[in-house]
């Protein structure tokens, strides 16, 4: 029987990323994917350094695996345990030391030295950490193991040249190091071919995509020759910074078809006085201006954001500057947070400005009201319309009903085809179908029954997985998505402010 791997991934997207090159790696050893952690001879722990109860989250975690580890050995066997990510970069000898049945810790740049890290840990009988300052193997030019069949998270930079105050992601990431276009172009064609029909661009700042292989931004280009690939459907991107969000990119979004009208802008304050503190280069006008033209040229865009709430030394100002700006916008959908220090960051220095957390508690109350209420009315706005909607799972709490993702991408609920019986759905996840919209709520909407239905090949491949009562998603028999192409390097970009 072959070893088994589980991977659990916290955090973003590109850990989302990191996870499936790491399941591909895995899978070239030989591994195949198990459903839990009770099944899988490997755990593998993908770590986010992000927020302030992460490192809680990791240890947890950790314990649970230690009990596991401990009833497998027992028996006469083993579990290996791998943690790697962000939060490992930052602790790893921590990490290794608060929980020594770890076998191997590695950083956000060792991810290409997992098979030799595994074999040093089967012969070392204590953790095998390693952490390395920068990379030298772009993580898409390693092998990977998609989750579903129809969508795949392409990168095109790691790395960030900012120095937001209250973020630890450049320290941790490195300076920005872009992909080159071709490159980037021949992965999303391999990954059309492997009928993918959704990607999703990633990067700390994609704005600046290229920036540091070409002196400007070349992210409108790419934007645009995505646009001529026959077969993909849509395309998606995170996350853009409004400082470096460019007319031209506006132009290429209105002008190619397959990019989705949907922009995440994280505004983090409305306060002036406050972006300044967290180095965010932008103001209150700039963020504003930039909504206004998005409106003009992609009226129909939906947009998104991230807001902190309690920056430290914020005052009751500061903070009616961002409901402000909030009631202006009326943003489709916003992740607020309550701000929590991260240690290595300036604004985690700012210990005597921390504000009580009643007072904080009490703003987040009042954010979060108009946030739900903007939402609901943007989903509202869709009731009546009939919208394209990619299927992208079954509902997670009412089987009755599958999900799909609008071209703005609102979450929507439609009845799910009758596939009783072992029957075939006529649609399944990868499939494009239209539905008008007769329901809104906070945080989705609901359609009747599909109008019309487009088949793909990974919704066709999922509706035979359905009817042989398998997994929709990918099997664990799929083929490895070969790692794309990897060609020198660029130089390292310097640190900007």
């Amino acid at each position: 029987m072959p070893r088994t791997y589980f991977i659990r991934t916290f955090g973003c997207q590109m850990n989302e990323h990191d996870s499936g090159r790491a399941a591909g790696m895995l899978e070239t050893l030989g591994y195949r994917r198990a459903d839990s952690e009770q099944d899988a001879d490997l755990v593998l722990l993908n770590t986010c350094a992000v927020r302030e109860n992460a490192d809680n989250r990791l240890y947890g975690t950790l314990g649970h695996l230690r009990s596991l580890k401990m009833d497998r050995q027992a028996e006469g066997g083993d579990l290996t345990i791998v943690v790697g990510g962000c939060l490992a970069q930052k602790d790893g000898a921590i990490v290794a030391e608060k929980a020594p049945w770890v076998d191997v810790v590695y950083g956000t740049h060792n991810l290409p030295n997992l098979p030799d890290l595994l074999a040093s840990a089967d012969s070392a009988g204590v953790p095998v950490v390693e952490l390395i300052e920068q990379f030298e193997t772009f993580p898409s030019a390693l092998p990977a193991k998609r989750s579903v069949r129809h969508h795949a998270w392409v990168s095109i930079s790691v790395g960030c040249n900012n120095s937001c105050t209250f973020c630890i992601v450049p320290s941790l990431r490195g300076p920005e190091r872009s992909r080159r276009i071709g490159d980037i172009l021949t992965e999303v064609q391999s990954l059309v071919a492997d009928d993918v029909i959704e990607v999703t661009l990633l990067g700390q700042n994609v704005n600046s995509y290229g920036r540091d292989l070409a002196g400007a931004s070349q992210f409108a280009e790419l934007l645009r020759e995505l646009g001529r690939i026959d077969g993909l459907e849509r395309v998606r991107f995170t996350s853009p910074h409004p400082r470096d969000f460019t007319e031209e990119v506006l132009q290429a979004m209105a002008a190619t078809p397959n990019v989705m009208p949907h922009l995440h802008l994280p505004l983090q304050s409305g306060s002036d006085r406050v972006l300044r503190e967290m180095r965010r280069s932008y103001r209150q006008r700039r963020f504003l201006a930039l909504v206004d033209r998005t409106r003009e040229l992609l009226p129909d865009a939906a947009l998104t954001t991230d807001i902190i709430v309690g920056f430290p030394g914020e005052t009751e100002e500061d903070f009616q500057a961002t409901l402000d700006v909030v009631d202006r916008v009326r943003f489709d959908q916003a992740f607020t947070f309550q701000y929590s220090p991260r240690p290595g960051t300036p604004a985690a220095e700012r210990q005597d400005e921390l504000l009580d957390p009643e007072v904080m508690r009490d703003r987040y109350s009042r954010l979060e009201p108009r946030v739900r209420q903007h939402s609901l009315e943007a989903h509202q706005r869709l009731v009546g319309t009939t919208q394209e909607l990619l299927i992208e799972s079954p509902s997670k709490s009412d089987p009755s009903r599958w999900s799909g993702r609008t071209r703005g991408h609102h979450l929507v609920h439609l009845p799910a085809p009758d596939h009783r019986g072992g029957r075939e759905p006529a649609f399944a996840p990868g499939d494009l179908v239209t539905a008008t919209i007769i329901e809104a709520a906070n945080n989705y909407a609901i359609a009747d029954a599909a109008s019309s239905i487009r088949r793909t090949r990974a919704g066709r491949a999922s509706a035979a997985a359905i009817a042989r009562g398998e997994r929709w998603e990918q099997p664990a028999d799929a083929p490895i998505t070969p790692g794309a192409p990897a060609r020198s390097l660029p130089v390292l970009s310097s640190t900007g402010g």
